[in-house]
């Protein structure tokens, strides 16, 4: 008889042995095999329940794939067996779902334009402090950073892009130097699915493929970064071209089209309007902006400008020689005066709300945040509901499947196509990917199909952009519309380098690996989003303010490092005869520097700590009910064998208790 395994803490923890992360059941398996070997007999044995984070969870078997897309059976009576009234009950109820669906897809689309608002009300002022500061924006790498901060800040492209337009038409900035803050755009343009993703970390299954299918985002547009950003700075590649297209083509002003903003604006303007002049005025040195509320108060205004005398401090302020007296110690000149006056206020919920823009800001961030969640829950909900028997396999099957061959290849550009059209329609790549983010958690679309809908969202967000910079007055026409193709160039490289050749797609691999981690240990995914849209950027701009001096002396040596422990892993991996002995593995480091089980138990300590004492005692006392139920009928049965788990610590009651709330739904 073999000894049967202990499935305890530490069984089901991942940890990268040499390296990637897998998990340490599979270390338990080869052991099991290592005595199958030896000759030892088994018999049919069963083991008391696990007292384990993941054992909580429901297991998958082994010989199915975690990214298959499940089947989404339908529970309920065939169309074939109702009656008349019953089939008449289903179209109705079919159709009201269809139109709940709606409904809330229109409240989620809106509670993230409100969510978009707030953040600029809570860091609006500040991302034009940023913008303002010139010399740290003369370092590319620095210019990338606070691209990300401050599309973080106001959760818009779109406003941080036009931010940067009009720091170019104003001369305060070259569009040499834009080029990396709108590479910065893009990427923290790509936070808000991530945080989507979140919503649906109830289900291991359904939260491995949404927050995969959201970071595959990310990953390709952190994977662009590093190698187009040091190309641009060597060639000026993207500078280059773009420019010979703004000189090759007499272009003229036209206007921006209103395709989803007219159905979602009178809901949204009905609750908060902004003044998007206030931050750009902060951004080009306007110290008047610096006084105004971003919330616009009056919606129509008329402003007149008249030619008055105006007392200046020298003759070299005045206007010209010739529109220049001097009176003893008084200069007089005639300049332009422009008066504005309000003629109508606006309507929205705020306008005559005399609170400070933080304070407005925190307070639609709150609801906002609080309706995008329950749209999207429901929306998650009604999906499941509709999308089962043959209606699901319809929808999955246009969706997946290829184009016979020898066209197989055609069908990732369709949808390339598609992502860019349905971006063009909603003018926001976030809610694109947002809404399809819940639709790869649930295992309608797979994360290979959702991967070049998020690329076409890229394109699809750069066209606006150009639509919107051709309806630039004519003397910024030219360097608003070359800062749009420099972030059109920038996707379309993007997409040549990560999407062409099958082998090149790695943003899939790289997400896979992390919904994989994220899936067994979730609150890892709380510190990818931290680490890589906060900490990172702030501590490369912390390094930035220092002096480049100080950034390559810090940045060096860890990148240097970082290339190091790729190549060691790849090599492990792939070839270890290549590697010194000591190097075949990270065994001879810590397990808390290769191995994520000893954090996990800190992350279980700290949370049991912080939990609610009544519902963590009740949930134990449930447990050791059911526990107890189970073993008396396990009693019952031959040959049953029970044994105590030696990986349990002293306080596995809190242990077990946090591993509840984990799960809880």
């Amino acid at each position: 008889m073999i000894n049967t395994p202990q499935f305890g803490f530490e069984s089901f923890i991942i940890f990268l042995p040499s390296h990637s992360f897998q998990p340490m059941a599979d270390q338990q398996k080869s052991k099991e095999d290592t005595n199958e070997r030896h000759g030892d007999k088994s018999k049919e044995v069963i083991a008391s329940p696990a007292h384990s984070t993941v054992a909580l969870i429901d297991e998958e078997p082994e010989d199915v794939d975690p990214w298959d897309l499940p089947e989404l059976k339908d529970t309920g009576v065939p169309w074939s067996a109702l009656d008349t009234k019953g089939k008449v009950l289903r179209v109705v109820v079919s159709v009201g779902k269809l139109f709940l669906l709606l409904g809330f897809l229109y409240m989620f689309i809106c509670s993230l334009d409100i969510l978009s608002s707030a953040f600029q009300l809570v860091g609006g002022k500040a991302a034009g402090d940023i913008f303002q500061d010139n010399s740290v924006l003369s370092n590319p790498l620095a210019g990338l950073v606070i691209g990300v901060l401050v599309t973080l800040l106001v959760q818009s492209s779109s406003t941080s892009s036009s931010i940067v337009v009009s720091m170019v038409s104003s001369g305060l900035l070259t569009v040499q130097l834009a080029v990396p803050i709108i590479m910065g755009t893009n990427i923290g343009t790509s936070v808000t699915n991530t945080l989507v993703a979140m919503t649906q970390v109830g289900e291991r299954s359904t939260f491995r493929r949404a927050f995969a299918g959201a970071t595959v985002h990310d990953f390709f547009n952190w994977l662009s970064v590093l190698v187009l950003l040091p190309l641009e700075v060597a060639s000026g590649y993207l500078y280059t071209v773009t420019k010979l297209i703004i000189d090759s083509f007499n272009i003229e002003s036209g206007e921006a089209p209103d395709l989803l903003n007219v159905i979602t604006d009178p809901l949204t303007d009905s609750i908060v309007q902004l003044d998007q002049s206030v931050i750009s005025g902060i951004a080009t040195g306007d110290q008047e902006a610096r006084n105004k509320s971003l919330i616009k108060r009056w919606c129509l205004t008329f402003t007149n400008t008249t030619l008055k005398n105006v007392t200046v401090p020298g003759p070299e302020n005045c206007t010209s020689a010739s529109l220049c007296w001097v009176d003893g110690n008084i200069t007089t000149t005639l300049k332009n005066i422009s008066d504005t006056y309000n003629i109508k206020k606006c309507t929205h919920l705020f306008v005559n709300v005399h609170l400070p823009d933080l304070a407005v800001g925190l307070i639609l961030l709150a609801l906002s945040l609080l309706v995008l969640c329950s749209c999207l829950i429901l929306i998650v909900k009604l999906l499941n509901s509709m999308l089962k028997g043959q209606v699901a396999g319809i929808i999955k099957k246009i969706l997946n499947t290829d184009f016979p061959f020898p066209f197989g290849w055609v069908t990732g550009y369709i949808a390339i196509l598609v992502g860019a059209g349905m971006t063009f329609i909603v003018q926001s790549s976030s809610v694109f990917t947002s809404a399809i983010t819940p639709l790869v958690g649930i295992g309608v679309i797979s994360i290979e199909r959702a991967y070049p809908l998020s690329l076409g969202s890229n394109i699809g967000t750069t066209t606006t952009a150009i639509l919107a910079a051709m309806a630039s007055p004519g003397d910024t026409l030219g360097n608003a519309l070359q800062i749009a193709l420099v972030h059109f160039l920038f996707n379309i490289s993007g997409i040549i380098l990560w999407y062409p050749i099958p082998f090149t797609r790695i943003p899939i691999r790289l997400a896979k690996g992390l919904g994989n981690i994220t899936a067994s240990y979730r609150w890892f995914a709380a510190v990818y989003i931290i680490t890589c849209f906060f900490i990172l950027p702030l501590f490369v701009f912390s390094l930035s303010l220092a002096g480049w001096q100080v950034l390559v002396g810090v940045g060096a040596p860890l990148i240097l490092m970082l290339i190091i422990i790729i190549v060691i892993n790849v090599l492990q991996k792939r070839k270890p005869g290549c590697l010194p002995a000591a190097l075949r593995s990270w065994d001879f480091l810590p397990l808390w520097a290769h191995s994520l089980a000893p954090w996990d138990k800190v992350v279980s300590a700290c949370t049991a700590k912080c939990c609610c004492c009544c519902k963590c005692c009740q949930i134990a006392v449930d447990d050791q009910e059911k526990t107890g139920r189970e073993s008396v009928e396990n009693n019952k049965k031959p040959h049953v064998e029970v044994y105590d788990n030696p990986a349990m610590s002293a306080d596995k009651e809190a242990t077990l208790c946090v591993t509840k709330l984990l799960a809880w739904p």
